[in-house]
């Protein structure tokens, strides 16, 4: 009876010497397989210090009082008559010298040509000008004498989406140019609110701006262009009457932000441009010139009107708001402020490696998305999808398919030499 138990316990012995018992089975870590790998890449910061690329508060061009460090972006007009002055003749040199300098400051530009400006001429090319059935209308505009193009005639038509063409073909992917806004009318904001709009002659008709509108998106494969908000107006453009062009890839500014009148007027415009247009085509606009209290107030704790930039921005997915005179009002530090919290900002949460890839849990903490292809790299290698599909508040899982140990970096082909897009580290 001994010898039996002996045997027993001896074979008992040597089974749980070999791995037997289903507590431990398999479960020797140092063998297993799908064991996370230690992460010591650099990379990323503990909090956000800098404005983004293609965000923020924007400046004119010549603003030599804004401070670089605050601002990512540079807006101008532009005149139709510097580029063109003979048929078929196109000099760019107006544009490549706006262009170059805006980026010796480490900015990208924003850009917006006009015919129409309140108390000046129209920049109509002179060739167009001389035609001897080409008519202009001069009439008050602000009390002021205003020139208005003769959009009846075909000449003018067929030179605006000549214009386009060259243009796109020139600077569609070139990385100094973060946004174009296009429009007809004052200031080419879609409306003639103070002068004589006439379809078809002051104002372009309906059926040019749809043609136009749709070259437009046949053009642009990879720059974003956008619209005013008063483009939805329907005695003046052709947006109600064809649903067809809310389907095009253009984005909106909004030239009164912030107004008093902002719930009633403004609010009901995006809505008719549908609440997910953000989502692929970029938001912006400039806050409002209706009085001077609202200038002084638009980046104050509660805003003009009781609701704070902030709050506004993050309700429109603002990526970048036109503040020009902000340094009449405000400090350097809260203008900074308002433009590290406008448009993207990426957080990496949590960063794991496992057999060879790397798994980074993403989230876009920012009041809009990036519009142009950006992917997180280690040693070249990149996130198989873009952040530009990370939307404000979401939060997802970008794969790399490398382990290294080098600095974890996003790279985008839309940055000019010396730009970088940070992400918060809080892995």
């Amino acid at each position: 009876m001994k010898k039996i138990i002996l045997n027993t316990l001896i074979i008992v012995c040597l089974f749980m010497a070999c791995g037997g018992g289903d507590d431990d089975m398999g479960s020797n870590s140092d063998d297993d397989p799908q064991q996370m790998e230690p992460v010591l890449n650099e990379g990323g910061v503990s909090s956000f210090t800098k404005v983004q690329p293609m965000t923020g508060i924007v400046v004119w061009d010549t603003n030599f009082s804004a401070n670089p460090e605050a601002h990512s972006l540079e807006y101008s007009y532009m005149l139709y008559e510097d580029i063109v002055t003979n048929e078929g003749v196109y000099d760019w040199t107006v544009v490549e010298n706006k262009l170059n300098d805006i980026a010796s400051r480490n900015h990208q530009a924003i850009l917006r040509f006009r015919f129409t400006y309140v108390g000046e001429l129209t920049s109509v090319p002179q060739y167009i000008k001389d035609l001897p059935d080409y008519n202009e209308t001069m009439s008050l505009s602000e009390n002021q004498e205003t020139w208005f193009p003769d959009w009846s005639h075909h000449e003018l038509m067929d030179f605006t989406l000549e214009f386009y063409e060259k243009f796109a073909e020139q600077y569609d992917e070139d990385t100094r140019l973060a946004f174009l806004q296009v429009g007809f009318g004052l200031w080419a904001e879609y409306h003639i609110y103070d002068g004589p709009f006439i379809l078809g002659q002051t104002f372009p008709s309906k059926e040019f701006q749809t043609t136009f509108l749709n070259t437009l998106d046949t053009q642009f494969n990879e720059l974003h262009w956008s619209i005013s908000i008063d483009a939805e107006d329907s005695n003046a453009t052709p947006l109600s009457s064809e649903p067809s062009l809310l389907a095009l890839s253009f984005g909106l500014f909004d030239d009164s932000f912030m107004s008093e009148e902002h719930a009633s007027y403004n609010e009901p415009r995006f809505v008719f441009f549908g609440s997910n247009r953000y989502q692929t085509s970029p938001i912006g606009g400039e806050f409002n010139y209706y009085t001077t209290y609202d200038q002084q107030n638009v980046l104050s704790p509660n805003g003009p009107h009781d609701e704070s930039y902030e709050s506004f921005a993050g309700r429109f997915n603002i990526s970048y708001m036109i503040g020009n005179d902000q340094y009449q009002y405000q400090t350097l530090a809260r203008i900074k402020e308002a433009s590290i919290n406008t448009g993207y900002k990426f957080e990496v949460t949590n960063f794991e490696k496992l057999d060879g890839n790397s798994f980074l849990t993403v989230k876009n903490i920012g009041t809009a998305p990036i519009y142009y292809d950006a992917y997180f790299s280690i040693n070249g290698n990149k996130s198989f999808i873009s952040l530009k599909t990370l939307l404000p508040n979401q939060e997802s899982i970008f794969t790399i398919n490398y382990d290294g140990n080098e600095d974890l970096i996003i790279v985008c082909n839309r940055l000019i030499d010396g730009q970088v897009i940070d992400f918060k580290r809080s892995f």
